[in-house]
């Protein structure tokens, strides 16, 4: 069975947040990365991984990132600070 995975993305400063779901993260964030897609993170360069949910299944996948993208931001910013207290760039460690 294959994950999917929900996951957060920011800039430079962390000022924008990107919340998306995918079925292979590390391409994913490594296309946004290198720009490779045109849309909202190439416009707004988010290129940073700072919060990840893996999952089973796609649709648990699904729900929880429109959970997600229904909250507020000081709601995504607790999640991230308990998984990554120093918003440093997960992508390295994935």
């Amino acid at each position: 069975m294959k994950n999917s995975y929900v996951y957060i993305m920011t800039t430079k400063h962390n000022k924008i947040l990107y919340t998306s779901v995918t079925n292979d993260l590390k391409r994913r964030v490594f296309e946004h990365k290198g720009k490779l897609i045109d849309g909202f993170t190439k416009r707004y360069n988010i290129d940073k991984l700072v919060y990840y949910e893996t999952f089973d299944d796609i649709t648990k996948a699904i729900a929880r990132e429109k959970q997600i993208k229904g909250g507020s931001r000081r709601r995504k910013v607790e999640l991230i600070e308990k998984m990554n207290p120093e918003w440093r760039n997960l992508y390295e460690e994935l």
